[in-house]
């Protein structure tokens, strides 16, 4: 549910430009961002694989289902009960998650069509995430995903498809319904500016406001190409849900918690540079293509792209599964939340650091992570907003 940075598999489409001008172009860009093209998730199925360490996401996807239910009915309604669905998961990773959401789907559609007797549609499900992302793990659970199905009377069919979300996806007017979680807090590259930000893979309470205005504006660009694009794709009604890890602070834009991922994954890259495992250049030079956005944020840029209508905008806690009152369970979290991000992050982490750290950075994090399972002041959260797209009037 979580990679996506434009690649340079993703199909060119005509604008106007010639061949030579479009290659051009599109050689600077994976140039200066080359470091980036690595965002994905751990593939496979093994210990370290997102497959295995996606429980966080699981229980956001559990959250986020009344919001999903709701807005799979009103679309069916809205449009009057249509013979023919088009569903996207746009940011779908691997693993049995990535089925969980688009069978909710299906099922409230089926459920809903026996109740209102009305026959129910044939469901294209487009599952997509970057050409790097592990599809083959995916595909492996199609089993996994016909038994959740079993009692749906209505055929869908599966298919994957390839490319940024940051570019168009679809023909234009053919998708009715859009689902997409934990995937647009990383954005298209990473932001510009950085170079004061020292020894931070992330903004924190020390970074220099220029900092998180360098992200903000990273993120309002591409959450306002994301809404333009899927706007083309959408027909009129359609619906997006839309599940972020965003922030609950408002007054100070800097402020990120002592036991947020980042700043743990932060000190535990100081911790290697202090034992002259890696160099301070080295961490200076790597930054997160990441921002959590709070609700002002999100609306504010829903509002002035102008394509949709927000219908729902909630917000839940960020609950990795800390045992907090037990402190005998310190170690077991820790090591936990280490695997959760490791699986998220390690491609990018070796694509600028090379392998040979990866395990002794994430026994570090873990150890971090141990000594504030008890921090009762986290401000991260998950935000969900559900988006139904403006009517079109065709010129004639």
């Amino acid at each position: 549910m979580d990679s996506r940075f434009t690649d340079s598999t993703t199909t060119l489409r005509c604008n106007g430009k010639s061949e030579n001008e479009r290659k051009n172009g599109d050689e600077e860009r994976i140039s200066k961002y080359s470091f980036v093209s690595p965002l994905c998730m751990r593939g496979g199925d093994g210990y370290n694989s997102y497959s295995s360490n996606s429980l966080l996401q699981r229980r956001v996807l559990s959250k986020a289902k009344p919001v999903l239910v709701k807005n799979t009915k009103d679309l069916m309604i809205n449009l009057n009960f249509p013979t023919y669905i088009k569903v996207a998961d746009l940011g779908c990773s691997s693993g049995q998650n990535t089925f969980l959401a688009m069978s909710e789907i299906i099922n409230t559609i089926n459920v809903f069509c026996q109740q209102r007797n009305q026959n129910p549609p044939e469901i294209d499900c487009c599952l997509n995430d970057l050409p790097s992302n592990d599809f083959n793990t995916t595909f492996k659970f199609i089993q996994f995903f016909n038994g959740m199905n079993i009692t749906s009377k209505g055929s869908y069919f599966v298919y994957g498809v390839p490319g940024s979300f940051y570019s168009r996806l679809f023909p234009r007017r053919s998708l009715h319904f859009v689902h997409s979680s934990y995937g647009l807090h990383w954005l298209s590259k990473v932001p510009e500016g950085l170079e004061k930000n020292k020894m931070s893979v992330y903004i924190t309470n020390s970074s220099p406001l220029s900092t998180y205005k360098a992200y903000l504006n990273q993120f309002q660009r591409d959450f306002a190409t994301f809404l333009k694009l899927r706007s083309e794709e959408m027909v009129s009604n359609g619906r997006m849900v839309l599940t972020f890890i965003g922030r609950n602070t408002i007054d100070n834009p800097l402020h990120r918690d002592c036991c947020h991922f980042w700043t743990l994954l932060s000190k535990s890259l100081r911790d290697l540079v202090a034992e002259g495992l890696v160099s301070a250049s080295k961490v200076d030079s790597f930054y997160l293509p990441f921002y959590d956005p709070n609700e002002k944020e999100i609306k504010e840029m829903v509002q002035k792209e102008g394509s949709f209508e927000i219908r729902d905008l909630e917000t839940h806690g960020y609950d990795l599964g800390h045992c907090n009152q037990d402190e005998s369970k310190r170690s077991k979290s820790g090591q936990n939340e280490a695997n959760y991000i490791r699986a998220v992050s390690e491609p990018l982490l070796v694509a600028h650091f090379g392998d040979a750290i990866i395990s002794i950075l994430f026994n570090k994090f873990a150890c971090h992570v141990s000594q504030h399972v008890s921090c009762r002041n986290k401000t991260t959260v998950s935000i969900v907003v559900s988006l139904t797209k403006k009517k079109t009037f065709l010129m004639s």
